[in-house]
């Protein structure tokens, strides 16, 4: 995989934060969701929009032979250091558009997952013919993606809180909330050349785990780290309401929490999605 994407601004987006720091609060739910997967070695996973390894880990760990890609190259380090940590052998993570999976072969994957990674990228239609030029004829495409408008998801209410407070996007912008919804899905799949009965979507539940965070330092984390959200506060701040911007931010995260003794624990619900090739 070469390294040549260039002035890339998805790729800026993802690298001007640092999403382990999320990731770090989504990992029960990571290993849950690749439990409910049935994964049996040999296998071989392509995870699209990996971060620093979500689900790419219980995927290997599970005996499968997985190769992450991710637009941000500091997920990537972040994702072979941890692998080299766990003596995971079986685990690389590379750099790459979801676009464009340039040096990745034909039908070279028997599962190709992306949970909350190539809905971000800028072009779906192109997504989705690559996600299925390199799975295998009799695979599978998993995709978990936020449901716009969806008041029963913290990350789908928080993009749109974001959305309010940041200039509007370029010409031709096609929002990543739009693979949340089964008729685009099923159209995006559907030119790649997956028929609809082969495309299953239900809804699923995510949730964001951290027993050492009180609310306000659960939300200081997407602040500081998740690229959306710091756009959001460096554009409030410019228009001096970012406090208008935090109140909205934390009366949400105050809303979802459902830890009952201290700590955070906020469900998310997504659109799972599966392609049968």
């Amino acid at each position: 995989m070469t390294d040549t994407i260039a002035t890339n601004p998805n790729q800026a987006l993802w690298e001007k934060g640092d999403f382990t720091q999320i990731a770090g609060m989504m990992r029960r739910s990571g290993e849950q969701l690749i439990d409910s997967l049935g994964v049996h070695p040999p296998l071989r996973v392509l995870d699209l929009g990996c971060g620093d390894g979500t689900t790419a880990f219980p995927l290997a760990q599970a005996g499968a032979h997985v190769v992450g890609i991710d637009i941000a190259r500091n997920l990537v380090d972040a994702g072979n250091r941890r692998a080299a940590e766990a003596g995971l052998d079986r685990l690389t993570f590379q750099h790459g558009d979801a676009c464009d999976l340039q040096g990745v072969a034909d039908h070279s994957f028997d599962l190709t997952i992306s949970i909350f990674g190539a809905m971000f990228a800028p072009k779906p239609f192109d997504v989705a013919r690559e996600m299925v030029r390199v799975t295998k004829s009799g695979g599978r495409i998993v995709m978990g993606n936020w449901i716009p408008n969806d008041d029963t998801s913290f990350v789908s209410r928080l993009l749109a809180i974001s959305g309010a407070f940041t200039p509007p996007p370029p010409e031709g912008f096609v929002s990543p909330m739009t693979w949340g919804v089964e008729k685009n899905v099923v159209e995006r799949f559907g030119q790649a050349g997956v028929p609809a009965d082969r495309i299953e979507c239900v809804k699923d539940t995510f949730r964001f785990v951290a027993p050492d965070k009180t609310p306000s330092e659960f939300v200081d984390v997407f602040r500081r780290y998740y690229g959306p959200t710091m756009n959001a506060y460096a554009a409030a701040a410019q228009n001096g309401r970012e406090e208008e911007l935090h109140r909205q931010i934390m009366q949400l995260a105050d809303e979802q929490n459902a830890s009952g003794e201290g700590g955070v624990a906020i469900s998310a619900t997504f659109l799972r999605v599966t392609a049968h090739t």
